[in-house]
């Protein structure tokens, strides 16, 4: 369900082929359903951060920058035999997100791995 990063530097995949936009997908261990919840807990947390669909096995977040409003989509999508969420963050407009993106996935890394 997550879509393909586009050829421009401003998204980052668990799925993506291109290095430069690869991330690790958010491991967990235990039930998939509680994985889900501390997930969404931490994401809720965030002022800039929209919950647009939520449904099990598949989250999808819209933020918004605070200086120019720009939207970034961010969503996760359960493999519960891997026992893995994957991601994906991508910037809605313009080419480049100066990291952005990649940054917000790591600081909610960091997060849900220190909420175990």
């Amino acid at each position: 369900m997550l879509p393909a990063c586009p050829d421009s530097p401003n998204c980052v995949s668990s799925f993506a082929t291109r290095p430069a936009q690869q991330v690790a997908p958010f491991a967990f261990t235990g039930p998939a359903d509680a994985a889900q919840g501390r997930l969404m807990r931490i994401i809720e947390s965030d002022r800039g951060a929209t919950v647009v669909d939520a449904r099990q096995g598949w989250i999808a977040v819209e933020f918004r920058s605070k200086l120019f409003g720009f939207v970034d989509d961010l969503r996760f999508e359960l493999d519960p035999a891997a026992g893995v969420f994957h991601v994906q963050s991508a910037s809605r407009t313009g080419y480049w997100d100066l990291g952005a993106n990649r940054r917000r996935v790591e600081a909610l890394r960091a997060k849900f791995d220190g909420a175990k």
